[in-house]
């Protein structure tokens, strides 16, 4: 009878385990684990329909969080609302703006000194000159100027004037630094780059002007943004070579010292004559032109201060 009963549940025990086994089988995941509460995991994508249905329910209610509005509420938010989003587009559009301040920009300069065109030593030290700049995509600006040397009385000699003239100066820049308000520069020219007086005056007490070209090479500082506003600093040397030759047929600031003598002295106050070679700088303000070429988030930064001026008015 023992022996019979324990054959059976031997029995029951060998056609239960497989229905044990598909159970623990159910009770776990993909990933290898059971899920709390023993469900199937299929039913895990119940959440991001759930998110999903979160998501539309939060849409609809900004969108129709003006039903209980009145009319003038409406407007008001609607306002607000335009307003905040020209804002952030503007702050977009001015981030954008800041990659490059130089490229396709033409600026209208007046100056003193060395680029506006000339500097000198005796009298009035500086010119006055107008000039015009455009400055490339690339960054490398053409420019050019013409300056007038105004006529006035000699502070070296009483009772005699000093003669005016005009000159010129063509020149190369290239800039550094697009997205930096203040942009650092080099350039190299030619033109007008220094001026005297000859010690003899005429027979009217008037001293004649003596210049003399050549090439000139500065460091720019200059300060540009999209506004129109532009400011310049430079400073650096020039170089005339026909200061550089020792005979008066060549060298202007030299003279023989009489009618048939072979003796050269110096036709201006400074023994050996003028310097073929010297320190120079100059100033100038201007008017910056807007970018030429603007892409459309530009035009669009336009096209908003355009609206944001006509609404003040």
């Amino acid at each position: 009878m023992l022996k019979k009963l324990c054959m059976f549940l031997c029995l029951s025990a060998f056609m239960a385990w497989p229905a044990l086994a598909a159970q623990d089988d159910d009770d776990f995941d993909e990933s290898g684990f059971v899920s709390a509460d023993g469900s199937d995991a299929k039913d895990s994508t119940a959440a991001p329909k759930a998110a999903s249905a979160d998501d539309d329910e939060e849409e609809f209610s900004e969108a129709d969080q003006t039903a209980g509005m009145t009319r003038a509420q409406k407007e008001d938010y609607e306002a607000r609302k335009k307003f905040e989003e020209d804002q952030r587009a503007d702050e977009y559009a001015n981030s954008e703006r800041r990659r490059d301040w130089l490229k396709d920009r033409l600026m209208l300069e007046v100056g003193m000194g060395s680029r506006y065109p000339i500097m000198g030593e005796t009298g009035m030290g500086m010119g006055l000159g107008i000039g015009a700049e455009y400055i490339t995509r690339w960054h490398i600006g053409l420019y050019g100027s013409v300056g007038w040397l105004p006529k006035g009385d000699d502070n070296a000699f009483e009772g005699q004037e000093l003669e005016g003239g005009m000159g010129y100066k063509v020149g190369i820049n290239y800039y550094l630094f697009p997205k930096n308000p203040l942009h650092l520069g080099i350039s190299a020219s030619y033109g007008t780059v220094y001026f005297d007086h000859n010690v003899e005056p005429d027979e009217n007490g008037l001293r004649p002007l003596i210049m003399v070209n050549g090439y000139q090479f500065d460091a720019l500082i200059a300060y540009m943004t999209n506004e129109w506003y532009y400011l310049q600093f430079s400073f650096g040397m020039y170089y005339s070579p026909e200061l550089g030759t020792d005979t008066p047929e060549d060298n202007p600031s030299l003279r023989y010292q009489s009618e048939g003598s072979s003796n050269i002295i110096s036709a201006v106050e400074k023994k050996k004559g003028m310097d073929k070679t010297g320190l120079v700088f100059g100033i100038a303000v201007g008017y910056a032109f807007p970018e030429f070429f603007p892409d459309d988030t530009e035009k669009r930064r336009r096209q908003r201060e355009k609206e944001r001026k006509r609404g003040t008015r």
